[in-house]
């Protein structure tokens, strides 16, 4: 009897200990799949940039501001034309800085609004060796909101918001700590700062992922505190702001059900909340016409089958890097890569705004 206490003494303790250390090893690889992925600069592609001088009458002028960790943020403020009603603050997706929505802040530059637009947190002309994680997204727009109404810098306008993607989940989220916002609108974003981790990995790994996602939790709560845990949802509760939900059924990169379905379900009848739900946009160009970009890629897919090299092999990457951005400066018509926003759609954006500025 001794001895099988004696050895329920060991056992114990050192099932214990594995159970401990698979735990552990479990959690430190969750974490590090979620740097892996979020946690890296990213970089505007340089053939693809747009410039202020690709539209005619904007003009752009350069800021810089702090975010959380003193972290020097690049700001823009666009503008074009005089009586602007209103300040739109531009949070861009995940990916790179601003520069991609350019053709947007264009947009509403020419229709009466100025637009501040600014590179996030380890993006383009911003700083910070990464992104860090999604709830950063949600910090840097806090900070940027408070630069334009506190610097003094700015009209003293009303403020609303415009974000796609990782920028839609910020604008969302961010009416916790700025309930004076007056309009926003949010495409293709999600409710909570976890969701884009979920909805990539079930892609990849399957059920596995939900697995992960208590480590990811806790590792985003750890370091980001109160804004890794408040979610869109949140910020519609703390908040008069009107909303406007703006996603596509077909959307891969972060599925309707993780925004779109929720807030249509809570707030389908509250007359504050607008929902325009599109068939097939996809995720990237869900504002765009996509003729030019279809026809532009069917091109340099030919142009791929006249090349003497395979641009798939190791050693041949920096010759077909370079060879690559030397066909894109060559061949895109800049006229129509700068131009190819959805303007029906973008009208109902400027209606939903002019409704609300106040």
């Amino acid at each position: 009897m001794n001895k099988k206490r004696s050895v329920k003494k060991i056992i114990l303790p050192v099932l214990g200990c594995l159970i401990l250390a698979l735990v552990a090893g479990w959690w430190a690889f969750s974490v590090s799949i979620y740097n892996d992925n979020f946690n890296k600069r990213f970089e505007s592609y340089e053939p693809y940039l747009l410039y202020p001088e690709d539209y005619e009458g904007l003009s752009c002028t350069e800021y810089t501001f702090t975010s959380d960790k003193g972290q020097h943020l690049q700001g823009y403020l666009y503008s074009a034309g005089e009586d602007q009603r209103g300040i739109i603050v531009l949070a861009h997706g995940l990916g790179a800085g601003h520069n991609s929505y350019m053709d947007c802040a264009d947009f509403f530059a020419q229709n009466g609004y100025y637009v501040f637009a600014y590179d996030a947190t380890g993006n383009d002309k911003s700083e910070g060796e990464g992104v860090g994680g999604i709830p950063q997204g949600a910090i840097d727009l806090d900070h940027a909101i408070t630069f334009v109404e506190e610097s003094g810098e700015f009209p003293d306008l009303p403020v609303m918001l415009f974000g796609h993607s990782w920028g839609g989940y910020s604008v969302c989220s961010v009416l916790t700590y700025h309930p004076e916002v007056k309009a926003v609108i949010e495409c293709a974003g999600c409710n909570r700062s976890s969701d884009l981790f979920e909805a990539g990995g079930k892609q990849q790994a399957g059920n596995v992922i939900y697995t992960m996602l208590p480590f990811v939790r806790i590792h985003e709560r750890i370091r980001y505190g109160k804004y890794a845990s408040n979610t869109a949802m949140d910020g519609f509760a703390a908040s008069d702001a009107a909303v406007m939900a703006v996603h596509s059924e077909d959307d891969s990169v972060v599925p309707i059900e993780y925004g779109f379905d929720k807030y249509y379900a809570a707030y389908k009848d509250d007359p504050r909340f607008t929902f325009i739900r599109l068939t097939d946009k996809g995720h990237n160009y869900l504002f765009n016409d996509q003729s030019y970009i279809d026809e532009f890629n069917a091109a340099f897919d030919q142009w791929l089958t006249t090349l003497d090299y395979d641009y798939q092999a190791q050693g041949n990457s920096e010759r077909f890097k370079a060879d690559k951005a030397d066909y894109i400066r060559t061949h895109l018509d800049r006229s129509r890569w700068c131009h190819m926003l959805d303007t029906e759609l973008f009208a109902q954006f400027l209606a939903f705004y002019d409704a609300h500025v106040g």
